[in-house]
């Protein structure tokens, strides 16, 4: 089983990729299954594998909920998780492993992967490169191999080569900061070149935009994933100023 979580598609290419790797079909939506109040259900020798992008160097709010709140039953023999991020990881293993530990759970692997930058919500916050996306793209496509394979053996460990420095700062002070302060979906703006296709609402995994009058309109459920920003087809959608003309990328 594969529980993931993917706003702009840098996890979704990782969970897709653990998927067909693996042999493991049984792909789980965390949102959809939050939504649905679904139990997780474990068979004899099961694999458990839990893939997310980082959030302010931690595990997305979402995620860290729905493990710690489901119902599960039965119990997996292998757990590893995989993470993706723009720089650095901070402390988010250290995280997951305490929400899985209000569930009895022990996760055995931990493995990251940097990809393309997807959050530019403020002053400095740029998108990479196309030049540095790509690298950092086929960096992950090398190492998801690497990966996989640690994965089938069912080895143990910490495979994160993405901690970075001053992790209890950012992990567990800027963190709250972020979640009290910026994480928002009030200061969403659309200019006059949406056309009201919906791209945006069908693409939010919270489902927290509808379409009212032709225009998005944002129902304060939001956890700035940005994919409404880097989805929309005329780049109609802003965060305020501080995403103004700094360009677009999902996966």
């Amino acid at each position: 089983m594969i529980l993931w979580y993917s706003g702009c598609g840098n996890s979704r290419f990782v969970a897709d990729t653990l998927s067909k790797e693996l042999a493991d079909s049984n792909m789980i939506f965390i949102p959809e299954a939050a939504r649905q109040g679904m139990e997780l259900e474990f068979g004899p020798d099961e694999i458990l594998g839990i893939v997310f992008p980082v959030y302010s160097w931690s595990v997305p709010r979402l995620v860290s909920e729905y493990l710690r709140t489901v119902s599960i039953n039965g119990r997996p023999s292998y757990i590893f998780a995989a993470c993706t991020c723009g720089d650095e990881t901070g402390l988010t293993e250290r995280h997951l492993k305490k929400d899985l530990r209000r569930q009895g759970l022990t996760l055995d692997a931990f493995f990251s992967f940097q990809m393309p930058e997807t959050y530019i919500n403020l002053p400095g916050f740029k998108l990479d490169t196309p030049q540095n996306a790509q690298r950092k793209i086929e960096g992950t496509k090398a190492s998801l191999k690497d990966a996989v394979k640690l994965i089938k053996e069912r080895a143990k460990g910490s495979f994160n080569k993405l901690k970075g420095g001053s992790s209890f700062l950012k992990s567990n002070i800027l963190k709250p900061l972020f979640y009290g302060l910026l994480i928002t979906d009030r200061k969403f703006r659309v200019s006059d070149a949406c056309i009201g296709c919906g791209i945006c609402a069908k693409n939010c995994p919270l489902q927290n935009i509808t379409i009212e009058n032709d225009r998005p309109k944002w129902n304060g459920h939001c956890t700035n994933c940005m994919s409404c920003y880097h989805r929309c087809p005329k780049n109609a959608i802003n965060f305020g100023n501080a995403t103004q003309s700094k360009g677009q990328y999902h996966f």
